[in-house]
């Protein structure tokens, strides 16, 4: 009888048993790495269904070429590998994401006209703190991943082209060193220099400004305060929590308006009809985000907004609303709320 051993110096297939080891080593390299992939994902197409879907696209093509995979790089520079290349080849469309303001200067209330609603992929797109970033790790750690997922740094890391917003992710963002980073590019530590210090050029005009520490205190008072106002719509108290230079935005729509008197007049124009709402909180983009219900009917309020508040120099600096209702299943809210509605806290 002949042996089905192969002969010394020679390549075999893998056993099932070599197969079911390299299964369970996959499957743990994958869920160990997921939620900071989703976060890279996430900061290089500005989109938290985009990036779950650049995720899911990385682990089949991983899966596909798993055996390639000899061991000759960590498994986490291997997945990055992979999900550089995904993520070029979804950002083929020409059109940036970014936010209402980046679009156009502010629109006065009385002038108010929204006009028709932009498509989805125009916009940055707001994404919860727990999907994108490991909240069990160092608070520092937390902190400064909670900075790097702002709204604002968001928008601005979609002005670089897409190698130097890897690169700028990679090497600032999740402190990959310079040489891993081109060995997964497939390049140069200089080309990876270069790009890094072309990338700080072109975002040193576009950083935006720090905000207020979500976890201070002060911070969770005045969130407190702005509930309460909001959910009986008490304007005057409202108005009170803002900067004089806030702005509030409503994508689809890319308008947007900017100072207290100007939101004031919104609030009891336009949207009034936002009277009657109830708020249940979700961290947002590292700050503090509220899934807003309108009331419909007595005792029934369906998904509205999800509203990004961003907090600077203790008063609201900006209200963002992303008034896509689909994003509540999406992030785990309920269809609708009735009365008596769930306890927010």
């Amino acid at each position: 009888m002949s042996s089905d051993r192969a002969p010394s110096g020679t390549s075999t297939a893998t056993s099932p048993l070599d197969d079911v080891q390299l299964d369970a080593e996959l499957d743990a390299a994958f869920e160990r790495h997921r939620k900071e992939l989703t976060g890279y994902c996430y900061r290089m197409l500005g989109a938290p269904s985009e990036a779950e879907d650049a995720v899911q696209e990385t682990m089949l093509r991983a899966w596909r070429a798993a055996d390639r995979f000899e061991g000759r790089s960590a498994a986490r520079t291997w997945l990055y590998r992979i999900a550089h290349n995904v993520c070029i080849d979804m950002h083929r469309s020409p059109q940036r994401r970014a936010r209402p303001m980046e679009m156009g200067p502010a629109s006065r209330t009385a002038d108010l006209v929204l006009g028709d609603q932009r498509e989805e992929h125009v916009f940055v797109q707001p994404a919860p703190d727990a999907l994108v970033v490991d909240l069990s790790a160092d608070p520092a750690d937390v902190a400064a991943a909670r900075e790097s997922i702002r709204l604002a740094f968001v928008a601005a890391l979609q002005h670089l082209p897409p190698k130097q917003r890897s690169v700028l992710i990679l090497c600032e963002v999740l402190r990959i060193p310079a040489a891993e980073v081109a060995d997964l590019l497939d390049t140069t530590v200089a080309s990876v220099n270069s790009a890094l210090q072309r990338a700080r050029a072109t975002l040193s005009d576009l950083r935006p400004d720090g905000l207020d520490d979500p976890l201070d205190d002060r911070h969770q008072q005045l969130l407190e305060r702005y509930v309460d106002a909001f959910e009986r719509y008490d304007i005057a108290e409202l108005v009170t929590l803002l900067r004089d230079d806030a702005v509030l935005s409503m994508p689809p729509w890319d308008t947007w308006i900017q100072g207290r008197d100007e939101m004031r007049d919104f609030y009891l124009g336009p949207g009034c009809k936002c009277r009657g709402s109830r708020l249940l909180p979700i961290a947002l983009n590292g700050c503090a985000g509220f899934a807003q219900y309108r009331q419909t009917s007595p005792g029934v309020w369906e998904p509205w907004s999800m509203q990004v508040i961003e907090v600077a120099d203790g008063r609201i600096s900006a209200h963002h609303n992303f008034l896509y209702p689909e994003m509540f299943t999406a992030f785990g809210f309920p269809e609708r709320l009735t009365d008596p509605a769930p306890d927010a806290g």
